[in-house]
């Protein structure tokens, strides 16, 4: 349990990147010890009890201090998320054990093998939850962070698992895993992609409304006041506004504002796109709408946030203790084209969705510039802004797109497509970040290939480290 929660260290707010191979060797030493595969798995779920109580504390922060759950049932409800996530080092340590292959290179490919395969599996059973899968550890400065635009982020994981438990093997394996982060020093190097066109000029709004306050009819015009005040004071050809920055359905806005709105765009001879809510009462949908003088464009959500956006079958009994506002979104088509906005094609995501490379890579490479709208207010002062700045870093790697994030309270950022923060706003701080950005064209090999070159490699590992053992 303590490697578990060292663990969280690896991932901002900390970013001691560096950390995160021994860490991994600790964990690789304690399933190479265990008696049994039972005491390797129980290891793994200690190990990732403490790991997942650390790094995503905020789950407890969401439901009871902005979702108005009572204390006594959201720190359960948190404790059992998290040893569900548990069980997934618990699974990984059970496998390793109960088939550990002879010889150091062939536990070491295994065990960098199951540590990615895991990762992945948390990624995508049931509706997915990837958040501080290893690879996340391993943005700039990381030498590995190289192999992102080849394997991404789960090719990243076991490139670090590999490196860890190398580094156990005194000279031979210092030497592999040293061959490993001259290697991916080197891939940082290449530019998979290149800019085109002219720069055009982003304004990010951070507009720093309270959550308790957000979704009140008594704050709804002082709300729509604030921001198109934030608009005229901030002109640029692009203006992007958080997630749910107008926060009610579309139609319910008078129009009068929504002409105003237009009319800032026009003035800049540019668009501005905003989150609200579209559809209707019974059938509704996370959506950003665009205004100026482009068409009108709508995306809307298509990854929800099981709990925050939708109650999965069985637990309608959690709205009776739970105090959040539009819980029952309906999703949006999976397959969106980019908004043609300012001159750019925008391939925008909102909130959470950016934590799946494998859906953000749909729209590259029609799409020159990435877009996440968020309002991560639910999650009050706690690592998880940070934590979801470090995952769009990940996915500017990937694509190699600059990446434009508009947050509520924060992180607001504009990222390189080498996934470096080119510039950001303090978090629960109002401002607009004004910048410019240039669209990029070319394809990265993870848009090419999406996860499937990882899995490739995983499984050839798990075959290789067998076929060694023999």
């Amino acid at each position: 349990m303590l490697a578990g929660g060292l663990g969280v260290a690896c991932f901002e707010p900390f970013g001691l990147f560096w950390l995160a191979p021994g860490v991994l060797a600790l964990l690789f030493l304690l399933w190479s010890g265990a008696a049994t595969p039972g005491r390797a798995a129980a290891d793994g779920f200690a190990f990732g009890l403490a790991f997942f109580l650390g790094g995503v504390s905020w789950i407890y922060v969401s439901l009871s201090v902005f979702g108005g759950m009572p204390i006594w049932l959201a720190a359960p409800a948190t404790l059992l998320f998290c040893a569900a996530m548990g069980l997934y080092p618990a699974l990984c340590g059970w496998a390793y054990r109960r088939w550990r292959p002879a010889g150091a290179i062939g536990q070491a490919l295994a065990f960098a093998a199951l540590i990615a395969l895991t990762d992945w599996l948390r990624g995508w059973l049931g509706t997915g939850f990837p958040w501080l899968a290893w690879g996340y550890s391993q943005v700039p400065p990381s030498p590995l962070a190289g192999y992102a635009a080849l394997l991404g982020v789960y090719g990243l994981s076991f490139l670090l698992a590999l490196a860890s438990a190398l580094l156990l093997h005194r000279t031979a394996g210092l030497f592999a895993a040293g061959i490993l982060a001259a290697l991916g020093f080197g891939l940082g190097q290449i530019e998979w992609t290149k800019p085109f066109g002219e720069p055009v000029t982003v304004a990010l709004f951070q507009g720093n409304v309270p959550q308790e306050t957000k979704w009140r009819p008594e704050h709804f015009f002082a709300t729509l006041a604030h921001y198109r005040q934030l608009v005229a004071d901030h002109p640029a050809r692009l203006a992007l506004l958080p997630e749910t920055a107008v926060p009610a359905f579309l139609d319910a806005v008078p129009p009068e504002y929504l002409a105003e709105f237009k009319q800032l765009a026009l003035a800049n001879d540019g668009d501005l796109l905003f989150g609200t809510v579209t559809g209707e009462p019974e059938h509704y949908q996370n959506s950003a709408v665009s205004l100026g003088r482009s068409a009108t464009q709508v995306y809307s959500k298509s990854h929800l946030v099981p709990f925050g956006e939708f109650i999965p079958p069985g637990f309608s009994w959690f709205l009776r203790w739970a105090d959040i506002p539009m819980s029952q979104f309906s999703r949006g088509p999976v397959d969106q084209a980019p908004l043609d906005l300012a001159g750019l094609k925008l391939a925008v995501d909102i909130c959470y969705e950016d934590v799946f490379g494998e859906e953000i890579i749909r729209s590259v490479p029609a799409a020159g510039v990435l877009v996440n709208l968020s309002n991560t207010a639910w999650y009050g002062r706690s690592f998880a802004q940070p934590q979801h700045l470090q995952i769009a870093r990940l996915r500017a790697l990937e694509t190699g797109r600059p990446i434009l994030r508009a947050t509520n309270t924060g992180m607001t950022a504009a990222i390189n497509p080498d996934g470096r923060v080119a510039a950001s706003l303090p978090a629960f701080t109002l401002g607009v970040l004004e910048t410019r950005v240039r669209p990029y064209e070319g394809l990265t090999p993870y848009v090419r290939w999406g996860n499937y070159g990882f899995l490739a490699l995983a499984l050839v590992a798990l075959a290789a480290s067998r076929a060694i053992g023999r």
